[in-house]
């Protein structure tokens, strides 16, 4: 199908133009079939108007394949579902540390480190092989707040802080290799550029290309108990204050939900939609 040269209005408030490819890929990421694909696309093509926002195109897609499959539309949801982890952004810290226990560190949150100035709190401090990295998590609970070149110059100060007491020091079995980033929204373009010259690790929503946030947690099936379309806004604000945020740590711990004194027949169908998610990683 040709592009449509229409615009529409990011969340950020900039216009762009609509782009079928976008809408087809993100559709194909959840899970759904070229059939289906195609037909949402359609019928989004159809819809569409000048000056239409992007979250009108999305919530149309996300009702449209709610339709179809409830495993699609929670995965189509990912996004949103990770704005959902606030407001005070700690869930998302255990959210990134998890995701990196999946990838084989061993991780502390909020960890508190000596620099050679001040003591810093660390959001995630994450070591495997024998080397360390310090991550500071910038989480935004809405969309178009991008992580400007500012965060990057203030976190690499901290790390080099903590680096200099660190070495002071010298005690030590691991080595401190570098800091870094994590958002779940963007890195400015600067942001980018800066972060990279000075050997900051940077992880957001998409970059690096093709390995971000959202790629990772497609690839590894690592979905935040926020996805859930069975779970309500109440029971997984009580999950999340127990430290459950990921739809597997749940499989594991299932008295949590007896916990909250759900029934036996939708305890068994929380599961299998877990279970879905969780074994919907393309490996």
């Amino acid at each position: 199908m040709d592009e449509v040269l229409i615009d529409i209005i990011k969340s950020s408030g900039e216009k762009d133009k609509f782009s079928t490819s976008k809408l087809r890929n993100s559709l194909r990421k959840c899970g759904a079939g070229e059939e289906l694909v195609e037909q949402i696309v359609g019928q989004v093509r159809e819809e569409l108007y000048k000056g239409i926002t992007s979250k009108e195109i999305y919530n149309r897609a996300f009702a449209l394949l709610k339709n179809k499959g409830a495993i699609f539309a929670a995965k189509y949801k990912l996004k949103k579902a990770i704005y959902e982890l606030g407001p005070t952004g700690f869930p998302f810290e255990k959210f990134v540390a998890a995701i990196l226990e999946y990838s084989g560190y061993k991780t502390k949150v909020g960890k508190i480190m000596p620099g050679l100035c001040v003591t810093h709190e660390i959001d995630v401090f994450a070591e495997k092989n024998g080397e360390l990295y310090l991550l500071e998590c910038k989480f935004h609970g809405e969309e178009g707040r991008n992580c400007n070149v500012r965060v990057p110059l203030y976190i690499h100060s901290r790390f080099q802080d903590v680096k200099q007491q660190w070495e002071k020091n010298g005690k030590h079995d691991v080595k401190l290799v570098s800091g870094g980033v994590v958002t779940n929204t963007r890195f400015t373009e600067d942001a980018i550029k800066y972060g990279t010259c000075i050997g900051l690790h940077l992880l957001s929503w998409d970059y690096p290309k093709d390995n971000g946030l959202k790629d990772r947690i497609y690839r590894l099936g690592l979905y935040p108990i926020t996805v859930s379309q069975l779970l309500t806004k109440r029971e997984k604000q009580f999950l999340l204050s127990r430290d459950v945020v990921l739809c597997r740590q749940l499989i594991k711990d299932q008295f949590f939900l007896d916990h909250l004194g759900i029934s036996k027949t939708r305890k068994q169908n929380i599961i299998r939609e877990l279970s879905q998610l969780s074994s919907h990683g393309s490996h």
